[in-house]
């Protein structure tokens, strides 16, 4: 069976100016808030990277998302899938949940949540075909 990589991490954040300063800050890291059709979604560059991602093997990227009012969610790590059909049905068929709609994200591809069976919550990503 081929494995599936982690590519990208998510952790929920109330105020992108305030921990996109502490991240920066702390660790260097570089953060670019997204535009409204990315729902203000807040990347995180953590690695030196270029259009194909991170340089150095085994490295990922990753953001903040808008923590949910009244809600405090976990961070989640997100998986990188060849077929995001299949891997829902495989996930279901373990006995995990899917736990959100499929979400397109522009330029970047097809996104799910789930809850695996330790109750973690994960997400899943078949990325679009970059121009090579």
């Amino acid at each position: 069976m081929k494995m599936n990589p982690v590519v990208h991490f998510e952790m929920p954040a109330e105020d992108n100016e305030r921990v996109s300063k502490f991240y920066e800050n702390v660790f260097g890291w570089q953060m670019q808030i997204m535009g409204q059709e990315y729902g203000g979604y807040l990347l995180a560059t953590t690695t030196e990277s270029d259009d194909k991602g991170p340089k150095k093997p085994g490295a990922i990227n990753g953001g903040f998302f808008k923590k949910p009012e009244g809600e405090n969610p976990p961070p989640h790590v997100v998986i990188s899938v060849d077929n995001l059909e299949e891997s829902i049905k495989a996930v279901e068929g373990a006995g995990g949940k899917i736990t959100s709609e499929k979400l397109d994200i522009p330029n970047v591809g097809l996104f799910v949540t789930f809850k695996d069976t330790e109750g973690n919550n994960v997400g899943m990503l078949q990325a679009v075909e970059m121009p090579k």
